[in-house]
Formats: structure tokens, sequence, C-alpha cells
């Protein structure tokens, strides 16, 4: 009887490994990061969703959003996957922003961001992922009443998108965190 499991578990690709598809992808996050960070080298076995997810990320980065907004959305939807890769990935990535530590370590740690305007964005951010995109029109006029727009709204849903890919990816591929983020490492309470 063999004790060898007949599932296979995802690569993390360099440049050379990868699909053909993928190497320019792959090239293009070098370029940017210094590095192919491993959840990069894991997307390329889908030279698609590679590219989906890279152009998710520049299309939400360029949105309304501040850099703490940015921060809050990301992290809000990252905290609720327990996504073990991405919250470390996201505190660094927000440490380099020049995000308050204040905001950092709410998200992270699950309290109170410091003013009203990011705790509603966070609310309406985690009610949207945990309903499925459903949400309240108490829930969205709180949003609103704060100064958010319908503009707004649809650009979570943008996040949203992108968080998916990232952390459903990592669970699956359960991705090793790459040396610069582990410092931040992180597990849901």
């Amino acid at each position: 009887m063999s004790t060898t499991s007949n599932v296979d578990t995802l690569k993390i690709h360099t440049i050379e490994t990868a699909p053909e598809k993928s190497k320019s992808l792959l090239e293009k996050s070098q370029n940017a990061y210094g590095y192919v960070p491993n959840l990069h080298g894991v997307l390329a076995e889908s030279p698609e969703l590679l590219e989906a997810y890279q152009n998710l990320h520049e299309l939400f980065t360029n949105t309304s959003f501040n850099n703490d907004e940015l921060t809050v959305v990301w992290q809000t939807i990252n905290v609720e996957h327990a996504c073990h890769y991405c919250v470390p990935a996201h505190t660094a990535i927000a440490k380099a922003m020049k995000v308050d530590d204040a905001v950092i370590d709410a998200l992270r740690n699950q309290t109170a961001l410091p003013n009203e305007k990011l705790q509603v964005l966070h609310e309406t951010t985690l009610a949207l992922t945990k309903n499925r995109g459903y949400i309240s029109n108490e829930e969205k006029e709180k949003f609103f009443a704060v100064g958010y727009t319908n503009k707004q709204l649809l650009e979570i849903v943008l996040g949203l998108s992108q968080k998916v890919i990232s952390n459903y990816t990592n669970h699956i591929a359960e991705t090793a965190v790459d040396a610069p983020f582990q410092k931040f490492a992180w597990s849901k309470k």
C-alpha cells in the first residue's frame, strides 16, 4: 500500500520554471519588487490568473482610496479570510506606504480603528466580504454618511476581487511567506 498522496502540490515557479506565458508576468513582478513574491510564483501556474491578479492590483491601487483606505480594504479581507500569507505581506506594504501603525495594528488585531471614517470603511468591507456582496440599506447609509460614494462602494468590490484571488490561492497552495514578510507573521485569533 502506497503512503504517497495523489494530490499534487502547487509549485512556486521561478521565471525559468514558469509556463511560457507567465515568464514576462514574473519578470514584471521581479522588476516591481526586486524579487518574485512566492504568491506570484504560485499564480504563474495559470498565466491568466497571474495576469488578472496583477491587473486587479494595479486597478485597485489607482482607485479613489488613499493609502490608509487601501490598507483597510485589503487587510479587512485578508483577516476575514484568515490568509497567513497576505496579512504579513500587506503589513509590510502598509509600512512602505507610510500607513500609521495604529491602523495596521487595529486591522491585524481586529480592534477598533483610530477614526470613524476608516472604521465604517472596515465595517462595510467586512459586511460585503462576509455576506458575499449583500449589504443592508442601513450599512450603505452609514457608509455614505461618513463621506464615501457609490463609486467607492464599487471600488471595494474591485479590492475584494483581487483579494479573493490571492487569499484563496494561498489557502490552496499553503504558500510560504516570503522572507521580507516573515517578521510580520500572523494567525487569526
